[in-house]
């Protein structure tokens, strides 16, 4: 997403619903692991503990000759498995709390992927739209030089996530790099591809969201030709799934972004919707519809906006068949067992999103070997790890008879308190 021109702040629609903090969501995740971890659970608290919490102040010249105060954080939640790894989002409604349930959730997906990563996130509270470039460049740089005590190719790897983009990854290791005496283009990933970015990073996030997607189809016996599909978020995530979806003869019927909701039970073209987008307008959709967004008649729902988006509410009245999670934290505990009661599968974020964290392990790989693959290579690559890892989670699931959100948990818990019961506890 490229918004840093813009200067009108869109409306804030995907309030947060729920009573409870991504954080709570969390550790009753966490909780409902711990039976499975036999010997392990002695280490069960490691999870519920951040290794590292920082809160830092971000003042800037504004245009005006003013100075403003902006408050950032970045967590390291659990580093036990190598660097930590996660996004930076510049919003309004960041809170250390939300980032501390971002950065665990970014912990369990690197180990459900078996990358060499621990978990971390960063966030600015802070409407970018009401930003001039030149104050968005401010931010970051200013950002990046208050927490790059704790960043670097082998500590802490930033990259984009919500509002945030290549340009403003490409700041921060600039800034990094000038902090250091020489470029470091490992210290974020997600950059533009003449400063060490990757092939197929744009759209790896959502190209995952279809893979996994695909496969669970499969599974359940849900053909994916005249499949009908809704979208919640129709930003780089759920813009690539919907696409892929649509090539593959799936029939995409309702979007919702922050602006509004369009349905069309004839099939909406994504292609031509994502490229003629409004920047103030989004998709143009109608506030009219969001509640009919939920019950649009839909075979496979893509969640691909901001947390705590699928209350027990709406996991009443949904129609699909399959949930692909490709937001981080978008269904709560509660509506997570209204759905499995209603026999709906859902394929969990941690595992369902994992594209964008694996490529930019590949872009990590790349940078350090100064040698870079094709896209084709990266998808083929992408692909095999995608299905690979959701083959052995199912596998779990069908062992224990739970649910792949319990089982990717029971695996990726399983392969961090490993790493921390072997290398023990110093001093």
């Amino acid at each position: 997403m490229d918004n840093t021109a813009e200067k009108t702040s869109p409306p804030l629609s995907y309030a947060r619903l729920a009573a409870q903090s991504p954080w709570t969501t969390y550790l009753a995740q966490v909780d409902r692991v711990t039976p499975y971890l036999k010997n392990l659970a002695r280490w069960v608290e490691t999870l519920k503990h951040p290794k590292r919490a920082m809160i830092v102040d971000v003042p800037i010249e504004m245009d005006d000759g003013s100075v403003r105060h902006f408050e950032g954080f970045r967590v390291q939640h659990n580093l036990s498995r190598g660097p930590g790894k996660g996004g930076l989002r510049f919003h309004p409604q960041v809170t250390l709390e939300e980032t501390m349930a971002l950065a665990a959730w970014m912990t369990i997906k690197t180990a459900a992927m078996d990358l060499p990563f621990g978990g971390a996130k960063g966030g600015v509270r802070v409407d970018p739209f009401a930003l001039s470039p030149t104050e968005l460049e401010k931010l970051t740089r200013r950002y990046t030089s208050e927490i790059s005590i704790i960043i670097g190719p082998q500590k802490d790897i930033p990259a984009p996530d919500v509002n945030t983009n290549a340009q403003v990854m490409a700041w921060m290791m600039d800034t990094y790099s000038m902090q250091v005496g020489f470029t470091a283009s490992g210290v974020v990933t997600g950059k533009p591809l003449h400063l060490g970015g990757s092939l197929g990073r744009v759209k790896a996030t959502g190209r995952g969201v279809f893979v996994t997607g695909r496969t669970a189809a499969s599974r359940i016996g849900l053909d994916l030709n005249g499949a009908r599909v809704a979208v919640q978020g129709f930003g780089n995530v759920g813009s690539s799934a919907a696409e892929l979806f649509a090539v593959h003869g799936a029939k995409v019927v309702a979007i919702q972004d922050q602006w509004g909701t369009l349905i069309d039970e004839g099939g909406i073209d994504v292609r031509s919707l994502s490229q003629n987008m409004h920047p103030e307008k989004g998709i143009g959709g109608s506030h009219a519809n969001n509640h009919a967004f939920w019950e649009t008649p839909c075979d496979i729902l893509i969640l691909a906006a901001l947390e705590s988006q699928m209350t027990p509410a709406r996991a009443r009245i949904t129609t699909a068949k399959l949930v692909l999670e490709g937001a981080n934290g978008p269904t709560l505990p509660e509506a997570d067992d209204i759905l499995a009661d209603r026999n709906i599968l859902v394929v969990p974020d941690v595992i369902c999103n994992a594209g964008g964290v694996t490529v930019s392990y590949f872009e990590w790989v790349q940078d350090f070997s100064s040698f870079f693959w094709s896209e084709d290579e990266i998808n083929a690559r992408l692909d095999t790890l995608m299905v690979e890892s959701l083959r052995k989670i199912w596998a779990c699931a069908d062992h224990y008879k739970i649910s792949l959100r319990t089982a990717t948990y029971v695996i990726a818990c399983g392969r961090i308190l490993d790493a921390r019961q072997v290398r023990g506890l110093y001093p």
